[in-house]
């Protein structure tokens, strides 16, 4: 669902100080340094997020005052870039301007049009949640330093929910529920998790100011769950929709896509019926005599048990990883396993798998974590068994690829190869998550269990998931497409169970450019082609991977830049 955080958040915003003599490279040097630093002031959980611990003890402002002050942020900054004149610069220095310059766009966009500060509830409790996580979850410091940046953290978070509350105005009702279905697992992590991370602490005095910050988050976690429920829930009525132009305007800014919406829809459901066909033909592999779906839910019903789901994904890491290695696939940096853990309570409603890597620049605590949401226990035994049709033993190998080898954390562990600052902390979906839907289809072809027709069929399962977001996306958001029907579609046409379509539908209600995954994957088959073509008998796999993850994470339009030349950019 997400490469990092810090990815997603720094997607939105950007910033930068220009000098006197601006276009020179030691002034652009400045410029970048300046941009980041001014930015994790107004957003310090993402400077946590990113290995920059001065930032610890500080939260964002999400007050009305603060959104403002983000608004004139980016104006300012959008202006100070006026000043630098690019023509001459090398192509790298030119693309990193331009990723400044449209993550700047993409945070008024996000801040003036889309609005979630004022449209989302989960917007004010899930994002502070993960500021307490930044700081819990890694050991970058001794408990007690983590701890006081953690209960000054804490103390201003009652604050935050409060301006929730003024903030919010006629949220779309689907995102009220989301946001109260999340609100008791949050609850409980603060009730239950955060402090289990600090028993190791033994000052009473932290511990008392402990105990008084976090009953306080819970008190006010627990009346923001009642504003939600008795009030703002029945004041729900708002539309989840963005509209055309902005969903335009955000695939430009973000992905650096400029195609009309009905071509893109057009090479979504393509997508969607060259899929669907090769899923018929592998599915006639394994029994002719049987429909695709009956084998398919066969499929579903072969799943381990939920309390042995954290231990069926281990498993199967080792296996990817030496493959890749004696494959020649792509290089790994290192041979260090992610952590498999349970996802957060803050991010379980919409996501059933994602990866949690350490921040570029941080030093000490190299945690990665491979998330996984597990079903509730108070979950009627049918729904339960529907969820964890969406984990049987194919579909694992396939999600394991994706987050992991050589997927999200791959690229996570290139970055630091990356060739500048901004490169390393800002980027695209339509590359992280391109290039982990890619892997997953790339690893069967190059002999992934050696031809075995049920891993095909697992990871043509997850391909159709990918098209429906591609077509759900774009068709909810331009007003074509209601959300029923958006989950009859997942259903019908990306053969996903009940659960996981409704699921993945109201995710995209508040994610509207998640064609992302599919997107991205299909333009870096076709840079792939282009590049072999270009490098003839020199080409290899492992080269074009290695480049390709070498630039970082931009819209894949540079990437192309960067290794076919300039002239190569429009794909």
């Amino acid at each position: 669902m997400k490469i990092t955080l810090v990815c997603v958040a720094l997607a939105l915003f950007a910033s930068a100080q220009s000098s006197n003599m601006p276009g020179r490279d030691t002034d652009w040097d400045r410029f970048v340094d300046q941009f980041f630093a001014d930015y994790f002031r107004l957003n310090p959980t993402q400077g946590t997020a990113a290995g920059f611990h001065e930032y610890d003890s500080s939260l964002e402002d999400y007050s009305r005052k603060g959104v403002g002050e983000q608004i004139a942020f980016a104006n300012k900054y959008l202006s100070r870039l006026k000043a630098f004149q690019t023509k001459n610069w090398p192509l790298e220095r030119r693309q990193d301007f331009q990723l400044v310059q449209n993550s700047l766009n993409s945070s008024l966009l996000q801040l003036e049009t889309i609005r979630d500060w004022q449209k989302n509830p989960d917007y004010y409790s899930s994002n502070l949640s993960q500021s307490v996580y930044g700081i819990m979850s890694r050991q970058f410091a001794p408990p007690e330093k983590r701890l006081e940046s953690l209960i000054a953290r804490e103390q201003k978070l009652p604050a935050a929910l409060m301006a929730g509350k003024q903030n919010l105005k006629n949220p779309p009702r689907v995102f009220t529920e989301v946001t109260l279905e999340q609100l008791p697992g949050i609850i409980g992590f603060f009730d239950h998790d955060v402090p289990s991370a600090f028993t190791s602490v033994k000052d009473a005095r932290l511990l008392s100011e402990f105990r008084n910050s976090n009953a306080a988050v819970v008190k006010a976690l627990r009346d923001y769950q009642r504003y939600l429920h008795d009030k703002l829930l029945p004041a729900s009525g708002g539309d989840f929709r963005v509209g055309t132009e902005t969903y335009r305007k955000k695939l430009l800014y973000d992905e650096m896509v400029d195609q009309p919406l009905e071509a893109l829809l057009k090479i979504g459901y393509d997508d969607l019926h060259r899929n669907q066909e090769w899923f018929r033909r592998t599915a006639h592999e394994i029994d002719p005599n049987r429909s695709p779906e009956q084998i398919l839910v066969d499929m579903q019903k072969d799943h381990p048990n939920p309390d042995k789901l954290l231990q069926a994904v281990r498993d199967q890491l080792e296996g990817i990883r030496r493959f890749i290695v004696d494959q020649h696939i792509v290089t790994l940096p290192s041979t260090q396993l992610p952590i498999v853990q349970e996802t957060p309570p803050f991010a379980r409603a919409l996501s059933s798998a994602s990866m949690d890597t350490p921040g570029p620049y941080e030093n000490i605590a190299k945690e990665a974590y491979f998330n996984v949401t597990l079903p509730e226990g108070s979950w009627p035994k049918d729904k339960i068994e529907s969820f964890m049709g969406g984990f049987n033993r194919e579909t694992i190998i396939t999600t394991s690829i994706h987050e992991v080898f050589p997927g999200h954390y791959t690229q996570f562990l290139w970055l630091p190869a990356a060739p500048s600052k901004v490169r390393k902390l800002l980027g695209c979906g339509t590359n992280g998550e391109g290039w982990a839907h890619y892997a997953e289809q790339m690893m069967l072809d190059e002999g992934l269990g050696a031809g075995d027709p049920r891993l095909r069929l697992g990871q043509l399962q997850d391909a159709l998931l990918r098209d429906a977001r591609f077509i759900v996306g774009i068709s909810m958001h331009t007003g074509s497409m209601s959300l029923d029907d958006a989950i009859a579609f997942f259903q019908k046409e990306g053969y996903q169970p009940e659960s996981i379509a409704r699921m993945e539908a109201k995710r995209g209600t508040s994610d509207p450019t998640y064609l992302v995954y599919t997107l991205g994957k299909l333009q870096i088959l076709k840079l792939r082609e282009d590049y072999k073509q270009a490098r003839g008998a020199a080409f290899s796999l492992q080269d074009f991977h290695d480049r390709f993850l070498k630039e970082g994470y931009p819209p894949i339009k540079m990437v192309r830049e960067a290794l076919l030349g300039e002239s190569a950019g429009v794909d």
